[in-house]
Order: structure tokens, then sequence, then C-alpha cells
């Protein structure tokens, strides 16, 4: 097992994100923040005084947290900074127009561009690499959107997305292609606001790492000695290689449980946030994984195996990791089991 780590990033600080989604989000059908399901079990288990398990297997309608980032970044796709921040202004500013979203996605992105396009009345098209499974291409055309499959990589899939005739709205940025990943890294802000407690550590599923970029910004932002901890499959741990490297690097994938984390290159924007200010990263197995999914499951937890790998990944830096015995864990859950 490889472990990243650089204790002095808890000291680096960086500016707030806007507050500006977290009301967008409020205002969205069916808002509410997702529970901190705490586990005592796993907190004897570790050694800590508790453990909270961030539960974002139903979020506005959807089985993972990926509609915060898609919906804001969707309104910023379509009327930039200053355009209206509400879903009825964003419906009367799209009434009677022909627009089409495109996106590549491992499959949670991918449907919550497809939920959210079919809110406000416009069409999308997604496009998923050959290793996603039927039921999350089942799912996305439940929201009405069309779906090309290719038999090709997921970074292959973003770059034929980014070819085709529509609005491009992608969870990750590559040089030329920054503005609109950023407003969805910004989305993802919602679900640390609504964290209300003060955790030593925080641990966050990585794909191309921008969930882990808003926890960095969020925590990074204010004084505190908060661990963050980033955690992705080994058998796509592009994150990982590339802070190894002090780089950004492209990686080869293979197959994983984690579908969702299957990226073999990190998001262009994310990494120098991640290279300042994750604390610690591991990469961890599938066997494991698929372990920690059947243990919160017996805990009951809804959590899939993107959403259980924080907990494989705490498991496994637990011994190298300075956490207080009376500190709390909080793991970030991205996924019920059946996203």
């Amino acid at each position: 097992m490889t472990v990243y780590r650089r204790p002095e990033a808890r000291r680096w600080r960086c500016p707030a994100p806007t507050t500006s989604p977290w009301a967008f989000h409020q205002g969205l059908p069916g808002y509410a923040p997702t529970p901190l399901i705490d586990v005592p079990k796993l907190a004897a288990e570790l050694g800590v005084a508790q453990v909270l398990v961030k539960d974002e297997s139903a979020r506005l309608g959807l089985p993972a947290f990926k509609v915060l980032g898609a919906a804001w970044g969707i309104r910023h796709a379509l009327v930039g900074p200053d355009g209206p921040d509400t879903l009825d202004g964003l419906r009367a500013y799209v009434a009677g127009r022909t627009i089409r979203l495109t996106t590549a996605t491992d499959g949670n992105h991918g449907r919550a561009v497809a939920h959210f396009a079919r809110l406000l009345g416009i069409s999308a098209m997604v496009f998923v690499p050959a290793a996603v499974g039927q039921p999350a291409v089942d799912a996305i055309t439940g929201e009405g959107a069309e779906v090309v499959r290719v038999e090709a990589s997921y970074d292959e899939a973003c770059r034929i997305a980014a070819a085709a005739d529509g609005i491009l709205v992608q969870d990750t940025a590559w040089d030329g292609y920054e503005d609109i990943p950023a407003a969805i890294v910004d989305g993802y802000s919602t679900l640390f606001r609504e964290i209300d407690v003060s955790p030593a550590l925080v641990a966050v599923p990585m794909g191309v790492g921008s969930l882990a970029q808003a926890a960095v910004r969020h925590y990074r932002s204010t004084p505190g000695d908060v661990s963050l901890l980033g955690v992705e499959p080994t058998r796509a741990a592009c994150v990982l290689s590339s802070l190894d490297a002090g780089e950004l690097v492209s990686i080869d994938t293979s197959a994983t449980v984690m579908a969702g984390l299957n990226c073999g290159t990190p998001s262009s924007t994310a990494f120098p946030d991640l290279l300042a200010g994750l604390d610690a990263a591991v990469a961890v197995t599938d066997e494991d994984t698929e372990q920690a999914v059947a243990d919160l499951a017996t805990l009951g937890v809804n959590a899939g195996p993107c959403g259980a790998a924080t907990l494989a990944g705490v498991r496994a830096v637990r011994p190298v990791l300075d956490i207080p015995s009376d500190g709390i864990i909080v793991l970030i859950s991205t996924e019920g089991r059946h996203a």
C-alpha cells in the first residue's frame, strides 16, 4: 500500500468559496441537508470519539451527490455568473430555445446532468465509456437523455463529448476548459457547508479530484487543524500518482467496483489545490472496499463502493495518521448502493 502524506498541508490557506451555490440549492424542490450518521462501532474500531458518515444516498431525488455540482454547473453554462439563480428563472431563460447539454460519465454525473436537464425542459446527450454497467445506462436514459456508448476509457469519452454538438458540462478540467468544471466544484461546496461539526479528519473519494478540491477549498479557507484524506482505487490511482510525481500525470486504468472513480487523469484545476491542501491520499483495493460496503450495510448505512471507499481508506491509513482519540472522523459517502 502506498500512502501519500503532506502534514504541512493543514497550514495552507486559500480564498473562501462563494456562498451562491448553497443559496441556489436551498431553492430547489426537495432540498434538505443530507444526514450525518453516527456510527459508534466504527469509532470504537478506529479509536476516536466519533465517526460520522455524510450519507449522500438520497440527494435532490437522486442516489448520489453529483447533482449539486451538475445543477450549478449547468446554471453557469447557460447564463454565466450574473444570470438567473433560481430554477424558475432558468426555466424562463431556456423556454422556447433548442438547447442540448453534452457530457461524459462513469455513471452518477451523467445521470445528474440528465436529471437537471429534464427539470429545465432541455435535452442531454451522455457519453459513457465501455466499463459502465447497463444499470447506470438505464438510469441515465430513465431521465430522458440520449446515451452514446463509446468503446474507450473515461478520458477518451470526455474528449468525444467535448467534440459533440452541444454545451459541454463536464466535471473535470483541462487546458482551455476550466470555467464550468470550476462552477461544478463550487456546487459541491454545499455538501461541506452542511457539516456542522469540527472534524479531526475528513475522508473524501477521488476520481478526477473535483470533490476533494471542494473539501480543500472549504476547510483550507478558514482557521482550523482538519486533516484531509483523499481515497481512490488502486486500479485508477491517477491523483495519487500525480501527487507522488508532484505534477499532473495520466495513467492507464482497469475495471474496478468503484466505477465512478475510474479516471485516468486528474482535473487540471483541482490538482494544484490537492497538491497544496491534502494531508494524505491512499489507494484502496476492490476487496477492501467491498468489505467496507458490507460493513456499512450491517451498521445501517446505505453506501455504494465509491462512498464506502472512504472507510476502506481510513482503515488503511489510521495507523500512520495523527488523529486524536477525542477527535471526530467524517466519512463522505458519495452514493447509495444502487447508484
